[in-house]
């Protein structure tokens, strides 16, 4: 059987029906077509209708409920309306934000949109989509900074390992995070 799995073809949804009739177990049937019990049981559960198990209309329901795209393409509509609000300069968390509140429910989720432009970005390989975004970034999440860290912008910055003995004791005001307290220690002394 191994890791990668593949889709029931519509032979094997008849000779499921097939062997269902004949009163075979889910076990034997898993068996006969080398899938897992599991497989044969979900297959079972969603697709058989009222008049049971029909091969027919199994294959239709699973074809039924595959991904064909990005919503924003299959509904054109809602996708021009995204465009248009994106184009006058709104994030994909404010559209979101408007149309759940306009349609009274989710309509779609900022995540949706990203994906969209993003995958609109990779599939025809035109960066300018990028510009519909807030930061206008080709690719998500925050860059680093280049060269190392930004404690070597620190001026006069001295290393840990050199500084004084007299430090480490945190009797002067100043060698301590709370210099307040240390100073009014160095008072009481």
């Amino acid at each position: 059987m191994g890791r990668h799995y593949r889709q029931l073809s519509a032979e094997d949804r008849s000779e499921i029906a097939r062997l269902q009739s004949l009163g075979t177990s889910i076990q034997q049937i898993a068996a006969a077509l080398g899938r897992t019990a599991s497989t044969i049981s979900r297959e079972l559960t969603r697709n058989s209708g009222a008049k049971g198990y029909q091969p027919v209309h199994a294959h239709e329901r699973a074809r039924a409920r595959r991904w064909h795209g990005p919503r924003l393409r299959r509904r054109p509509a809602l996708g021009a309306l995204v465009l248009e609000r994106l184009k006058a300069g709104w994030s994909p968390e404010q559209i979101a934000g408007r149309l759940a509140l306009e349609a009274g429910h989710p309509v779609i989720s900022h995540e949706t949109i990203y994906r969209y432009i993003y995958g609109e970005m990779a599939r025809t390989n035109d960066t300018a989509w990028r510009h519909y975004l807030p930061r206008a970034k080709s690719k998500r999440g925050w860059r680093g900074r280049k060269g190392g860290s930004a404690s070597r912008f620190i001026k006069q910055r001295v290393s840990i390992h050199e500084r004084p003995e007299e430090v480490a004791a945190r009797l002067v005001p100043g060698h301590w995070e709370a210099d307040l307290h240390g100073a009014i220690a160095h008072r009481l002394t």
